[in-house]
């Protein structure tokens, strides 16, 4: 690597490639990355598929007739559907997951521009497209380095370690040590000095501790992302990482690289992030993007309380769990509260309908407490999306005729249901119950290791009742997704 130019220290020419296609937002992570390494004098550029005329695959918008069709093709478990669906599924995930040759277009012509460093943030999704930015930066003979949420899963890192010109993989948050990391690259140092890296020969070191001084992280950077070209101006934010609860044995994202052991961070951090990127971006419209954003109550009181005063005018939105603590956060007045002070749409998983299928999952919910808050969040006027699977182990048909009275008593109270089938991911409970044994209705058809994913069939469920009770769910969802959302909540349509 050759520096742009030295002064008191050295600096470089880093070319940052953001492959996340599925917000319509800027994505938080990367503009820590860009805050840091310009804090610390580099020079940074930033290539999002949107500024490329490749549009962004928004989630969840209302549905039609096809849109139910294509559910019930892609869970269906009759035997007479079942190759049918996969080819269907194969044919679907190769066209979502191809490189997209504008993408390589412009990479190609940003490395012809010589940088000192191509930076890489992707998802595991991203895989065939990161193969082909390495050849582009291998035959330019720039240095590559990757990261992601996933990249500490061993397996995974272990999967993408072999990609053309890589230098190499860091699974850790990079918030402070970004800078540090670019200069051992660029003197040519031992990256393994530093945990959480994975080197294309296969050595590794130790994996990153999480990060816990959240308020040293610094105001993230979102000035080079296309705010002209997203249908509505929105800030991410994240309040703490990990989830308080942190148990539920299915669950990857507290097995993923920032969502291990809960942190959390202080008010008046919160706060001066509001109050600063509404004043850069000249928007009062947040996400937060907390695992669990109740996992603090007195911090999600605060936020409450507060944010009118730091941005005035905001709406917002979050993801909460709806858990057993005598305090969790979401009592009648506390959605009250947040509904005055402008949140106007809240996710969380629901999962099932049914109690035994909570307890199996180790969910830490009540199918009651779950129904009172459904209820009172959209009494208090806020809209309320949940997160629910079929397919999980021991589920039965009886338990998935509760989830569908459940929907159908819930229909009027909830605007929108995202429903999939249950997903076996690297490092969660259940993946390594899968692996032990544990589970004899799994069988174990191959592993996805690019993905972190485990190909599986259950035999527990099958047969006739089992499939009339899931067309009832679906039925149920289709009836929920139909309608338009709330009309306060219309500008956040399509997220989270």
């Amino acid at each position: 690597m050759t520096p742009a130019l030295t002064d008191s220290r050295t600096r470089y020419r880093i070319f940052v490639v953001d492959l996340n296609n599925f917000a319509t937002f800027p994505t938080l992570a990367v503009g820590i990355l860009i805050a840091a390494l310009r804090k610390a004098g580099h020079d940074v550029s930033l290539l999002v598929p949107l500024a490329c005329d490749i549009p962004t695959h928004e989630r969840e918008r209302r549905e039609w007739w096809p849109d139910h069709m294509m559910r019930r093709i892609h869970l269906s478990t009759s035997p007479a559907w079942r190759i049918p669906r996969d080819l269907l599924r194969s044919a679907r995930y190769h066209f979502r997951q191809r490189p997209h040759a504008r993408v390589l277009r412009e990479v190609g012509k940003a490395l012809e521009a010589k940088p000192d460093l191509l930076m890489l943030s992707a998802y595991l999704q991203h895989y065939q497209t990161i193969v082909q930015i390495g050849k582009l930066a291998l035959k330019a003979k720039i240095p590559m380095l990757l990261g992601g949420p996933a990249f500490n899963l061993n397996e995974v890192a272990e999967a993408w370690r072999t990609i053309p010109g890589l230098t190499a993989i860091y699974g850790g948050e990079a918030d402070l040590v970004v800078p540090e990391l670019v200069e051992a690259i660029g003197t040519d140092e031992d990256l393994l000095r530093f945990d959480g890296v994975t080197l294309p020969d296969g050595r590794s070191s130790g994996a990153a501790a999480p990060f816990r001084a959240l308020d040293l992280s610094p105001v993230p950077d979102f000035s080079d992302f296309p705010w002209d070209r997203y249908r509505v101006p929105i800030i991410p934010v994240m309040t703490g990482r990990g989830c308080q609860w942190g148990k539920c044995n299915f669950c990857s994202d507290v097995v993923s690289v920032n969502g291990r052991t809960y942190r959390t961070r202080s008010l008046e951090s919160v706060l001066h992030e509001l109050r600063e990127q509404s004043r850069r971006y000249a928007t009062a419209n947040f996400t937060f993007l907390d695992l669990k954003l109740n996992s603090n109550p007195p911090l999600f009181r605060g936020i409450a309380e507060h944010i009118q005063e730091a941005a005035p005018g905001a709406q917002w939105i979050g993801t909460v769990h709806v858990d057993t603590r005598a305090d969790n956060g979401l009592s009648r007045q506390d959605l009250r509260a947040a509904a005055a002070s402008g949140m106007r749409r809240v996710s969380f998983g629901l999962e099932s309908g049914s109690q035994h299928m909570l307890d199996l999952m180790d969910k830490g919910a009540l199918v009651a407490a779950n129904s009172a808050f459904i209820r009172e969040a959209h009494e208090a006027g806020i809209s309320v999306r949940c997160t629910m699977f079929k397919g999980y182990p021991g589920e039965t048909a009886d338990d998935l005729e509760q989830t569908a009275s459940f929907l159908e008593a819930h229909q009027p109270y909830l605007d929108r249901v995202r429903f999939n089938d249950f997903s076996i991911l690297e490092n969660t409970p259940i993946w390594h119950a899968v692996h032990n044994g544990a589970l004899p209705d799994l069988a174990v058809l191959g592993h996805q290791r690019t993905l972190g994913r485990v190909r599986y069939a259950n035999h527990g469920a099958e047969g006739a009742a089992y499939r009339r009770a899931k067309a009832k769910v679906l039925r149920a969802v289709f009836a929920i997704n139909r309608r338009r959302l709330r009309s306060e909540a219309q500008m956040f349509d399509g997220m989270m």
